[in-house]
């Protein structure tokens, strides 16, 4: 078995890192200093050694290594702590990283006590080669992210971000989770389940009680300031509550979105609606019957939308004449007709609003007010809270739950054009009439678009040869590589001659069947290039060159 790659190693230490509450660094300079002991899965270990009541076969994987190695400088850390090391003892807040005395402290290796079964020992190392390793993967993180080398106001940041929290909080199960995680590695603890014993909450029947947790977790995010001491896990319990609760990708790119972001708004991103705002909109139709507080709804929220200056202007841009009604008040046909027409254009807006909504203030705004009016409610703190429980319920909701997000409807197909150029192409057209390959196949999902019309032309007849070499097998072709611009093909290894540059080359494969069975029965009638590669069986290319040939790579 090969080792590990390094992006598989750092994988481990940020899961194990997240589980424990230390910082991703300090496991990946253990592996790199101590590169023992040799393991099985032809990998080295992270200087972890059996103790206690753990044994070797425990300890004997490059993943249990990683676990072991956390719980233990999490062990470390907390016997320091009792030993009266403070925060500034085991953290260099200005750096952003463990401070030169704990490193040495790490480095002259730990024995946990006979009572704690889930810490091993730890070898001494070299406390230079530590810290190095250590400060560079730190560099290599900060580099990825442009982080500043001073990170002194962070922990300021982390408690102006959870002060926030209280008022902020709208019981949304990301928001729940990103309570429960800082508490969790507050308390030091492995698993929520743990958390939510420790908090007291009530559990009847394997069901938690949602409103006693939501107290409890808001009790902690008020209390997080008067008991904040500096120490790592604490730090590391806040960064992870702001990540989650952002939504943002990785610990770094919290940091930086907190050096970035004044003021820290803990507040619920009104962003966070669109979902249960497009769900509205999806499922109106079905509820659409033309009475007026509904029509009046609709007209709104697209005069809003639009930006128009009133409500006649909005019924006139709908295609009906304000001043034709007035002259038909007494004209109940005249009347009935006007507003089947105002209907049918507003509907036809609302089915467009999925497809056309670009999460702009002013459409999401206009939204929201439609809510607000076809749900009757005051103002536009409730309808938020409305749209709130529908996106709890949406994240509970099965997948055939009326609850659950409507599929997404596609939008009526254009009309074929005569013939294909640079600029109509339909990426989810059939390129061949009543064909099975498409557009979106030949340009990579329309990332690698034709530029001119002999590209467009090669497409063309290369689909029409794969659409009867697909007949004749039979079975669908997948396409992994039709069209590659030339920095593309470079980029990827390609031939300085590859028929991909020109548009009528394809790499596919059939399920079911290997590369060398498609060959063999495409080989005795294909006229132009086909070939198989050694190294990829299931792969076959196929291509619209002038003349017969044959090949395996």
């Amino acid at each position: 078995m090969a080792p590990l790659s390094p992006d598989q190693r750092n994988y481990s230490y940020l899961v194990e890192a997240a589980r424990t509450g230390l910082h991703k660094p300090i496991l990946a300079a253990l592996y790199a200093v101590h590169r023992q002991p040799q393991l099985p899965d032809d990998e080295t270990g992270l200087g972890i050694a059996p103790a206690n009541r753990i044994a070797l076969e425990q300890v004997n994987s490059f993943p249990t290594q990683v676990q072991y190695a956390a719980n233990t400088i999490r062990s470390l850390t907390d016997e320091l702590i009792a030993q009266g090391w403070q925060g500034d003892d085991l953290w260099n807040a200005a750096q952003g990283r463990y401070s030169d005395r704990f490193i040495n402290r790490v480095a002259e290796g730990y024995t946990p006590p006979a009572a704690n079964t889930a810490a091993a020992r730890l070898e001494p190392s070299d406390a230079q080669a530590l810290l190095a390793a250590y400060q560079a993967d730190i560099a290599t993180d900060f580099e990825a992210y442009q982080l500043p080398q001073n990170l002194a106001g962070l922990d300021r940041n982390l408690l102006a971000f959870a002060e926030r929290i209280p008022p902020s909080y709208v019981r949304l199960d990301f928001q729940r989770q990103a309570l429960l995680e800082a508490a969790r590695l507050w308390r030091r603890l492995n698993t929520q389940e743990e958390v939510i014993a420790a908090l007291g909450v009530p559990v009847t029947g394997g069901v938690v009680d949602e409103t006693e947790l939501d107290r409890r977790l808001v009790e902690f995010a008020q209390q997080v300031a008067r008991y904040y001491s500096g120490y790592p896990y604490q730090r590391e319990a806040l960064i992870r509550l702001v990540q989650l609760w952002r939504q943002l990708d990785s610990r770094e790119e919290t940091i930086q979105w907190l050096e970035t972001n004044q003021p820290f708004a803990a507040e619920t991103n009104v962003q966070i609606v669109d979902p249960a705002l497009i769900a509205f909109v999806q499922r109106l139709p079905t509820f659409y019957r033309g009475l007026g507080d509904q029509r009046f709804a609709v007209t709104e929220a697209y005069r809003l939308w639009n930006g128009l200056d009133s409500r006649t202007t909005a019924i006139r841009r709908l295609g009906v004449d304000p001043d034709a009604l007035l002259n038909n008040a007494n004209n109940p046909e005249a009347l009935r007709s006007a507003a089947q027409q105002v209907d049918r254009a507003l509907l036809d807006f609302i089915a467009r609003v999925p497809r056309i909504y670009a999460e702009t203030e002013v459409q999401r705004e206009a939204l929201i007010r439609l809510v607000q009016i076809w749900r009757r409610l005051d103002n536009r703190t409730a309808t938020l809270q409305s749209l709130f429980e529908d996106l709890r319920r949406m994240s509970r909701a099965e997948r055939t739950s009326p609850d659950a997000m409507p599929a997404p409807t596609p939008p009526p197909a254009p009309a074929r054009p005569a013939r294909w150029t640079p600029n109509n192409i339909q990426l989810a057209a059939a390129i061949l009439p009543n064909g099975n390959f498409t557009w979106a196949e030949a340009t990579q999902g329309g990332s690698r678009m034709p530029p001119d019309q002999a590209t467009v032309n090669a497409i063309v007849r290369i689909a029409t040869l794969a659409q009867q070499a697909r007949d004749r097998i039979g079975r669908p072709f997948r396409v992994t590589s039709w069209y590659r611009p030339p920095a593309i093909n470079r980029r990827v290894g390609g031939a300085s001659q590859s028929r991909h540059i020109v548009g009528d080359a394809i790499d596919f494969y059939v399920d079911g069947l290997s590369g060398t069975q498609v060959y063999r029965s495409l080989d005795p009638w294909w006229t132009g290039g086909l070939g198989r590669y050694i190294q990829f069986p299931y792969l076959c290319h196929i291509d619209a060159r002038g003349y017969r040939a044959r090949w395996t790579n």
